[in-house]
């Protein structure tokens, strides 16, 4: 077979010298590294010599080194790729066929540029398309002069690949890769859920995320982002739910969809609303469109943190000196040791988010001596301003103490990601609960009103059949952790009713009838011993009938427990309502990771969507995703290997060293 190479499939790019050749394996295990052998001679016996006596080619895998390269390195070879062959004996006398080849293409070489030097550049554009992803820039990135400059200060013969041509690349690596994602789907035999997020660029340009949540038959949670995409002017909700069903028929699953979670915007809302109908009218099972718990709770408590607004600002601009400063920083720390005001952690969080204002406030709480103590002694550089007096400390301690239910909400729920809808009701019934019984003073009751107000909104979105019967299906909530207002008396029989019509007979065919047409046919006429076995039938499905109320009767599992373990180990007992579980299980209570939204971890994020231009948006941020998910970033039809293509990249390096170090020597 004539061997594949990548880049002269690219169409209207010129070729490239070099394909990457695929990976059977994509993901190599590293195994412990054997201890090092001191003798030459170990790993000269499993490298042969070429003929010309240039290079020595692996016995293994029939990768070729130059003759000059240090043993040393031969021996990483053979502890990097070939785990286990100083065990291997001398058994090893020709070499094994190679599953990964690198295919060059011979091209007529300008006069003292060698092969091997376009092969390392090719490598290099390679490596560069990693690092774009990672750090999510756009290809124009490389394009920069002075980048440009530093790769020919190193080596003048350095080629980047232009900048079209990194841009074709994207564009098929992400249409491969989808590809992948289409065909995984296809094999999920559950229901889906989807959650959406929005958010506009610097170029104007609205755009929705749309991903994908389910549980697979051995009880994990499995999420992939589907798609980026550009929702159109004037960017209502007729514009996203177009966008919406466009991803969902790409990928073959508009339905299997039972749920989305929205971002709580009137138009997202609008377009779920629109979606329902559709789907209602298709009579394809039911679907519920749910607002984002996590959004709730942080405009919550901006509310809150509405009348401390200026004092917060005070205290972070204290913060971002103290973070500027070594000296003043140690002075903090030495401060807040011999007051006893708590260990701190620099650089403090200064963001503008949950987690940076709280900690503004926890400041001002605990170490509220050594800060004036850090400020008076830099005065002359700080100036007074940002003192407290005994009215603004006085005003931080009580909307401290007041959202600390808050804080430890916020924080369950980015550490147990993903938070389960049941247990997010009980977590948002809870601090319903803490607001109601407070009596704020009186320059705090408005925001208390308005913090009120939105929990009402929420709470009458989520109050529903639907979400009735994903909060029970948490064996940690069941029926005694329902809130009132969610736990009416009809909900447990149209939960029964639901379960019984859609899960009871289609996923127990061959339980649905104790006879079949042929049998009526026949009068029914059948032996006696088939009659009792019916009868054995019959009872074990009356049993079937009755798996909601037993699990219902047993008291709640502990709230530590980890529920797709508790259903894994269960679904024998209960065949038919785990199936159930596994479709509502998976339905997410936030449209967002709660750390993206409440740490200044979503600075970054924020600041990487904003920034990347149109062309360059979609492949790169879903590439990015994909390949964090675990998908091998692949070109058509050829896994990229990039472990294998560092260690070539580091031969090729002592290579060069090997080679220079000869020069001198001569």
């Amino acid at each position: 077979m004539e061997p594949k190479t990548m880049m002269d499939m690219i169409p209207n790019i010129d070729p490239i010298d070099i394909g990457l050749g695929s990976s059977e394996k994509g993901n190599l295990l590293q195994s412990a590294k054997p201890r090092k052998k001191t003798m030459t001679s170990v790993y000269l016996k499993y490298f042969e010599t070429a003929p010309d006596g240039k290079t020595r080619r692996c016995k293994f895998c029939g990768q070729s080194y130059s003759i000059a390269t240090a043993t040393g390195n031969l021996g990483r070879h053979l502890s990097n790729r070939h785990p286990g062959y100083d065990k291997s004996g001398d058994a090893v006398t020709t070499p094994a066929p190679q599953a990964t080849p690198i295919t060059v293409i011979k091209k007529p070489q300008p006069q003292g540029r060698t092969p091997q030097a376009q092969v390392d550049y090719d490598h290099l554009n390679w490596l560069l398309i990693k690092w774009l992803i990672l750090a999510s820039l756009p290809p124009s990135t490389l394009e920069e002069k002075w980048l440009a400059n530093s790769f020919k200060f190193l080596n003048p013969s350095i080629q980047l690949w232009p900048g079209e041509k990194y841009k074709a690349v994207f564009r098929e690596v992400f249409r491969s890769m989808r590809e992948d994602v289409r065909v995984s789907l296809e094999q999920v035999s559950s229901k889906v859920s989807i959650t959406l997020d929005f958010w506009t660029s610097y170029e104007q340009i609205y755009y929705m995320s749309v991903t994908c949540q389910w549980i697979d038959e051995n009880w994990s949670f499995q999420k992939v982002l589907l798609d980026i995409c550009q929702v159109p002017y004037p960017c209502t909700g007729s514009e996203i739910y177009s966008s919406l069903v466009k991803v969902l028929k790409m990928y073959n699953i508009e339905n299997k969809v039972l749920a989305c979670t929205h971002d709580n915007s009137q138009n997202a809302i609008h377009a779920c609303h629109t979606l329902k109908e559709d789907l209602d009218g298709q009579k394809v099972g039911p679907f519920c469109y749910i607002p984002c718990a996590a959004r709730t709770l942080s405009l919550i408590i901006d509310d809150a943190l509405r009348t401390t607004k200026p004092v917060i600002a005070k205290v972070r601009e204290f913060v971002q000196e103290l973070n500027a400063s070594l000296d003043m920083s140690e002075d903090f720390i030495q401060l807040t040791t011999a007051y006893q005001e708590g260990s701190w952690q620099f650089p403090l969080d200064a963001s503008a988010r949950w987690s940076g204002n709280y900690q503004m406030l926890d400041l001002v709480r605990k170490a509220g001596k050594s800060m004036d103590a850090v400020v008076r002694k830099n005065e002359e550089m700080m100036g007074s301003r940002m003192l407290l007096n005994a009215a603004e400390k006085n005003v931080v301690n009580i909307v401290h103490n007041y959202l600390e239910p808050f804080y430890k909400v916020i924080s369950e729920i980015c550490v147990n990601d993903p938070t389960t809808i049941g247990m997010l009701i009980v977590y948002m019934d809870h601090i319903s609960d803490t607001i109601s019984t407070r009596q704020p003073p009186d320059w705090l009751k408005s925001a208390a009103e308005d913090m009120a107000k939105k929990l009402r909104s929420y709470n009458n979105q989520v109050c529903n059949i639907f979400i009735y019967m994903t909060a029970i299906l948490d064996p940690r909530i069941k029926c005694e952790l329902i809130p009132e207002s969610l736990n009416l008396e009809n909900y447990l029989e149209e939960a029964r009713a639901h379960f019984m019509r859609n899960y009871y007979t289609s996923h127990f065919p061959s339980m649905t009838s104790g006879y079949s047409a042929q049998d009526i046919e026949d009068g029914g006429s059948v032996s006696f011993a088939e009659e009792i076995a019916r009868k054995k039938r019959r009872a074990s499905m009356s049993n079937a009938t009755d798996e909601l109320t037993q699990y219902l009767s047993e008291s709640p599992a502990p709230t530590k427990t980890d529920v797709l373990e508790w259903w894994k180990v269960n679904s024998t007992r209960y065949p038919r309502l785990s199936a159930m579980a596994r479709d509502f299980l998976a339905v997410q209570a936030t449209s967002v990771k709660p750390e993206e939204l409440f740490c200044s971890k979503g600075d970054e994020i924020d600041k990487q969507r904003f920034c990347m231009p149109h062309d360059s948006t979609q492949a790169i941020l879903c590439i990015k995703s994909w390949t964090q998910g675990g998908l091998k970033l692949k070109y058509k039809s050829t896994e990229i290997d990039y472990e294998r293509l560092m260690e070539m990249a580091v031969a090729a390096a002592s290579d060069n060293n090997s080679a220079g170090f000869d020069k001198k020597q001569k």
